[in-house]
């Protein structure tokens, strides 16, 4: 095998800097006891580090594939530079590399729509699903590059409530909104710009009154359309959560999760991972549960592709395998709550039983590009600052 090189260069202005260099492997791309080097990419939160850390570390020692790869983690954490990993995928293909340690890449919904959009699905292989037995039972499908990115975990934005207040919770956005007029002050949201829980919330509600297809769409004409979805969120307004006698709109995800938990409010909005693996932890209290409103809260599917400027395809086939294999589902759902989307028939859920009940298939994915900066500035302006 070629010598990796260090893969991806980016593209800064007029010039090429280079990029996070691979983790090792020798000059052939194998390790000292002739293993094959896969790379992988990825990026997101510090729980997210720690769960692919424990993935790669399972794949490397105990996987049916130990014997002839190992897999050198490359995690860039959001929001500590300038440059995204999409940018840096996106400049790699742009400069036409090849042979790079771009094996694998790991992105959510939004990251993937960038890169697609930059430089073409046909920039990553067309995935050969007799390389990946082990999606043989995997139905869910991602919206943007279906035949070239196999999604492997599942997360979702949910309603989330405290079930001794709230025994049988609304099952629909206008039972939602009854409910909250029936018990003002007992629901929360948080500030869309400081977390995703609140920002799909706010989008979803101004997108209610959207054709479907402005949901996956930057197109600017979608933006005169939001009069009506912002007059709704308007009237729900003085039914929020309130502190001191005034409305308070939490800041970040967490923050709503908070007040449920300390029962300063009966249900909020908030990310199905986040919740469950709380409640698993002792974090919040047992009598907290989730459930999915009609019409659906946005969800993602969390997906791997196979860059054609990589080095290592059937080393990155390999981990794709793995990462459907009970044992690496069972993983993601006792230390991050993923949604599995395997059978979970040999699976062990106990903790984590809420998951079976959500719908993969039900997801909503929500794209809107640069428009989200604007929904956001509108919201702040308009919404933020009633009385």
């Amino acid at each position: 095998m070629k010598m990796k090189r260090l893969g991806s260069m980016l593209l800064a202005g007029t010039m090429l800097v280079a990029a996070l260099a691979g983790c090792g492997g020798g000059k052939d791309g194998t390790t000292a006891d002739g293993k094959s080097v896969v790379t992988l990419w990825a990026t997101g939160s510090d729980n997210v580090r720690t769960i692919f850390e424990t993935l790669t570390k399972d794949f490397n020692e105990n996987s049916e594939y130990a014997d002839k790869y190992e897999v050198k983690l490359q995690f860039m954490l959001s929001g500590t530079g300038a440059q995204t990993l999409a940018d840096m995928v996106a400049a790699a293909a742009k400069a036409n590399q090849t042979d790079t340690d771009y094996d694998l890449i790991d992105m959510s919904g939004d990251d993937l729509s960038k890169i697609v959009s930059q430089i073409g699905e046909e920039s990553f292989v067309k995935l050969d699903d007799t390389k990946i037995p082990n999606a043989a039972s995997v139905s869910a499908q991602s919206t943007v590059a279906t035949d070239y990115v196999q999604p492997y975990r599942g997360t979702t934005v949910i309603l989330a409530y405290d079930s001794e207040a709230v025994p049988t919770p609304p099952k629909t956005m206008d039972e939602l909104v009854e409910w909250m007029k029936a018990n003002p002050g007992r629901f929360a949201y948080n500030t869309p710009g400081t977390g995703g829980a609140g920002d799909s919330f706010a989008r979803t509600a101004v997108y209610n009154f959207l054709p479907e297809e402005a949901i996956t769409s930057d197109d600017p004409k979608w933006e005169e359309q939001w009069d009506e979805g912002f007059q709704f969120l308007a009237s729900i307004h003085p039914y929020m959560y309130k502190s001191g006698g005034s409305i308070v709109y939490p800041n970040k995800n967490q923050g709503t999760l908070d007040l449920l938990n300390q029962g300063e409010i009966d249900m909020c909005i908030n990310w199905a991972d986040m919740v469950l693996s709380q409640r698993a932890q002792g974090a919040i209290k047992d009598t907290i549960k989730i459930t999915q409103i009609e019409p659906a809260l946005t969800g993602s599917l969390q997906t791997l592709g196979i860059p054609t400027f990589g080095s290592n395809e059937e080393g990155a086939y390999a981990f794709i395998d793995y990462m459907l294999s009970p044992e690496a589902q069972q993983i993601m759902v006792e230390q991050m709550a993923a949604i599995p989307l395997i059978d979970t028939e040999g699976m062990d859920m106990t903790g984590y039983e809420d998951l079976q009940n959500l719908d993969v298939s039900n997801f909503r994915i929500m794209s809107i590009g640069d428009l989200a900066t604007d929904f956001n500035e509108r919201w702040d302006n308009e919404i933020g600052t009633l009385g």
